[in-house]
């Protein structure tokens, strides 16, 4: 488990270290290369733009840039990463900025069972050959691992009214 902070009023902790029960197996494809690091980072993608987007970008390892193939600049992609600085023991969160501990799956903390991320971001430059995407923004600490990249499809990644 990584730095642990104290618990806040509220929180609950697991008696357990869901890392320690691993059932798969991830390989990471590369990192998002940014300016952001702890104490140091946007809460969220909005606060990032806001910022000047952290001259984010991600660097694949050379044998998955073939991957790209068929990626434009100015299209949206999905990032999964992993936050591997968070920590996991904490099923039940007081954010600062709620008034009531929630449980975790509500929230889009970093700190969750399995730390991964997922960030709707627009490709801003593209080297396909060296397998480095400069993307509009990210709030991910620099070398944060990638583990897979996805295209944003209109239709397909907005949810159903109703």
């Amino acid at each position: 488990m990584t730095e642990e902070k104290a618990i806040r009023d509220g929180e609950e902790q697991l008696h357990f270290d869901p890392g320690d029960r691993g059932q798969a197996e991830v390989t990471f494809i590369g990192h998002i290369r940014s300016d952001w690091a702890r104490d140091k980072a946007p809460r969220n993608l909005t606060e990032a733009r806001a910022l000047g987007s952290g001259k984010a970008r991600i660097e694949l390892d050379p044998v998955y840039a073939r991957g790209l193939a068929g990626l434009e600049v100015g299209k949206p992609i999905w990032v999964l990463y992993w936050m591997d600085r968070g920590r996991r023991d904490l099923i039940v969160q007081a954010p600062h900025h709620r008034p009531d501990p929630r449980g975790v799956f509500s929230l889009r903390s970093p700190v969750r069972p399995n730390p991964i991320a997922m960030a709707a971001v627009r490709i801003t430059d593209l080297d396909a050959v060296r397998g480095v995407i400069e993307i509009d923004a990210t709030d991910a600490f620099d070398m944060t691992p990638v583990v897979d990249i996805k295209p944003w499809i209109e239709g397909i990644d907005i949810p159903p009214e109703g």
